[in-house]
């Protein structure tokens, strides 16, 4: 294969990081989300030898055909097995996957993924730079907010309205500013980046060492330290909030409708809001109580946003079918400079009238509809010409 052959393998790559860090990334919010269930079903043993062998909780299940008894012990058992079964790979692939398609298709393409001139006008460096400062300025700031206000009045360490609420005030600082910077698919997705930083860097830096720390402790018969568990618990109760609006904020950026909006930023802090409260309303779900409120709130929210966001109708006047030659022109000054014979961006092409109807359903879908393209709208299509793109589809696209 020669260099022509490079998009190509690009888009091969894109896809095959994208299929690793959806593999990996279910693995680790499945894992998650078992375990935050696991521990609000468990129930005191009723045996006596299981409450004398120290266990603080168990459930009987079924699933497949077996049935399975967890049990948890609030202390390990005088003889801590060897094998113990960790669960932090899948949480460092899901990190490790995403970024590097993160570098694949957004940093390596800077100038077309991450800058909007319309938004903010800067070099390709100075907005790499920025991007992956939000990773790592996102952890930094995250962790200080729980390293200096996550103790608990007795000296344990948790979580209290000043650690949630300052967290929240955080992360929509962050939106808003990465959407005054970056263009708006960019924005939506280094912000779940960000948040998805945090997590892994919470397994990575709290939990797993100090879940180390504590099993080396144990088998070298010193006195075990509160602290590793209840900083483990504070971080993991985090993740598991932050899970679903990573997913938003990863799923939103390929909605343009969602990222090309006038306040995006507000946008997509109520979508992830939303997720928190889903998310809130399951963890009580698993507890026993039904609180219905938290649905109730999520889909207010969502109500209002999608109310909010509709576009204005404009008075129905009947208007003849375009003619081919006006579509052919918006595409030549839209769509061709990326979309011809020597550049066919995703392998489109549309410097013909026979590539053009050939691809009608693709440009009602990518230009009209989910308005995508162009992207970040670099050649400035306006909605008068999406209109009429739209228009000749629905006459039939003729190439007449």
């Amino acid at each position: 294969m020669d260099l022509a052959s490079a998009p190509y393998l690009l888009e091969w790559a894109a896809l095959l990081l994208r299929w690793l860090h959806l593999i990996v990334g279910i693995a680790w919010i499945g894992a998650s989300f078992y375990f935050v269930w696991l521990d609000n079903h468990l129930v005191a043993p009723a045996a006596a030898d299981l409450r004398a062998k120290g266990v603080s909780g168990e459930l009987w299940a079924v699933h497949g055909g077996g049935f399975y008894n967890p049990q948890k012990y609030m202390v390990a058992p005088p003889d801590l097995p060897k094998q113990l079964h960790w669960f932090y790979w899948e949480s460092y692939w899901t990190w490790i996957s995403g970024f590097a398609l993160f570098v694949t298709l957004y940093l390596a393409n800077a100038k077309t993924y991450l800058i909007d001139a319309r938004v903010h006008v800067w070099s390709e460096p100075a907005a790499i730079a920025t991007a992956l400062a939000f990773l790592a300025a996102g952890w930094l700031v995250y962790d200080q907010i729980c390293r200096r206000l996550g103790h608990k009045p007795d000296g344990s360490i948790g979580n209290d309205g000043r650690v949630l609420g300052l967290i929240a005030v955080f992360v929509a600082a962050a939106t808003w500013s990465a959407c005054q910077l970056f263009a708006g698919r960019a924005a939506f997705l280094i912000i779940g980046a960000m948040l998805a930083t945090m997590m892994s860097a919470n397994v990575l830096v709290w939990i797993i060492p100090g879940q180390k720390q504590v099993i080396a402790d144990m088998r070298a018969g010193r006195a075990v330290n509160p602290v590793y568990g209840q900083r483990g618990k504070q971080r993991s109760v985090h993740n598991t909030f932050f899970t679903l609006p990573v997913l938003i904020a990863m799923l939103s950026n390929h909605y343009g409708m969602l990222y090309s909006h006038a306040q995006n930023w507000l946008v997509l802090i109520a979508l992830m809001a939303v997720g928190v409260l889903v998310r809130s309303y399951f963890v009580k779900r698993h507890k026993g109580v039904n609180a219905w409120g938290l649905v109730a709130g999520a889909l207010a929210l969502l109500a209002g946003l999608i109310v909010w966001m509709a576009p204005a109708q404009a008075p129905l006047v009947a208007q003849a079918a375009p003619r081919f030659a006006e579509v052919q022109a918006v595409i030549a000054q839209r769509c061709v400079m990326c979309h011809n014979a020597d550049l066919a961006q995703k392998g489109v092409q549309l410097h013909t009238p026979a590539l053009i109807t050939q691809n009608a359903p693709l440009i009602h879908q990518q230009a009209v509809l989910q308005k995508l393209m162009p992207l970040n709208n670099a050649t400035a299509i306006t909605e008068a010409e999406r209109a009429l793109l739209g228009r000749w589809f629905e006459a039939g696209a003729s190439p007449q």
